[in-house]
């Protein structure tokens, strides 16, 4: 059984995508949850409701996530997908199995510990695991 966490959907300016999405999807802005990780060049929005939307604003223009939107304009970036702790043990059954990961081990994310599988290996989508907090199963 598996749990869709969010999608990622990179945008040029959170400014103007934030109040676009939210009337789109009718959340009120003082509702939106923002997030910068620095480690990975970005800053975020949540939308939160049964699925979370996340809203991604590159921070350097030469970092991975600007490169992707020069070279394909805002859209989905990624899906991800919700994993129990410990989030090893799903890092290392991918593997097994023969996917390529983007990571050998979980990096921080903007919610908790976080890992990606390389798109040739998932359709040709960026795929994502986050670890489910305990108790959220």
């Amino acid at each position: 059984m598996f749990t869709l966490d969010h999608l990622g959907i990179v945008v040029a300016s959170l400014a103007q995508a934030v109040p676009a999405f939210c009337k789109l999807l009718g959340v009120p802005e003082d509702a939106v949850e923002y997030h910068e990780v620095p480690s990975e060049q970005v800053r975020i929005a949540m939308l939160k409701g049964n699925v979370t939307v996340e809203l991604l604003e590159p921070t350097d223009p030469a970092g991975a996530l600007a490169r992707f939107l020069q070279k394909r304009g805002p859209g989905i970036h990624h899906v991800s997908f919700a994993s129990p702790p410990p989030l090893e043990a799903k890092l290392a059954e991918l593997k097994a199995a023969g996917f390529r990961l983007l990571d050998d081990q979980p990096r921080v994310g903007a919610e908790g510990r976080v890992f990606f599988v390389h798109p040739a290996s998932a359709g040709g989508v960026l795929t994502e695991f986050v670890e489910q907090p305990a108790g959220e199963q």
